[in-house]
């Protein structure tokens, strides 16, 4: 259903709809920097872009700014944060510390359906076409898995956390894509970490995680 379409419904939790469709759209653009890093955000002009109302938007913002994609001002208005790329160290303990911790718990705690999920996006990493690969495709698809990941650690806090982190590192690859070799072998590695997890390799799972996050690291400092 369009956002447009949740609206003339009238239905309850038709306003949350539209303010988790903005969301959704909005942060995707700040994490591939469509809108550009210290970009001013106009609420009413993608308010018309997204066919909702201000109010949705100004939801939305809320939720980002809690996110650290975006920031507000008194008097000034709300704009992207700045994608600093002395904060890759910091990114990087944290996630080095907190991303093999999730691998593990998600081997020892994912239901069988997340499993059966793995198996199948470890399935349509290994079936990509390296010939012309799109690259911020690529990392959309490098989010889902972390996404998935996330999720089947089983624990809401964490979760919360390593999405964060995640978005943040991937505004700093987004920043330097155009410098950066192809982000296609970074992405399928995924598919043995993902059949891991779905093993249950709480340890292979852990160790390729940490492989996986150190490697983010050394790709960008090769190219700062």
């Amino acid at each position: 259903m369009t956002a447009q379409g949740t609206l003339a419904t009238g239905e309850p939790g038709g306003a949350l709809s539209l303010a988790e469709h903005a969301y959704q759209v909005l942060k995707d653009r700040l994490i591939m920097l469509d809108i550009r890093p210290g970009e001013p955000i106009n609420d009413g002009q993608l308010a018309a872009e997204l066919g909702v109302g201000r109010t949705p938007v100004r939801e939305a913002l809320k939720r980002l700014e809690t996110d650290h994609l975006v920031v507000s001002y008194p008097r000034r208005g709300t704009f992207a944060t700045v994608v600093d790329i002395t904060e890759l160290a910091a990114i990087s303990e944290i996630r080095e510390l907190l991303e093999p911790l999730a691998a593990r718990r998600a081997a020892e705690n994912a239901s069988p359906s997340l499993r059966r999920e793995m198996r199948t996006k470890a399935d349509e990493i290994g079936s990509l076409d390296q010939a012309e690969p799109d690259q911020i495709q690529l990392m959309r698809l490098d989010l889902s898995v972390h996404r998935l990941i996330y999720r089947s650690a089983g624990n809401a806090h964490l979760e919360d956390v390593l999405i964060r982190y995640d978005n943040l590192a991937t505004r700093i690859w987004c920043l330097v894509l155009d410098r950066a070799a192809s982000v296609a072998g970074h992405v399928t590695e995924h598919a043995e970490l993902l059949r891991a997890i779905a093993d249950g390799d709480a340890e292979k799972a852990g160790r390729l995680a940490l492989e996986h996050v150190t490697g983010f690291e050394k790709t960008i400092r090769a190219v700062l």
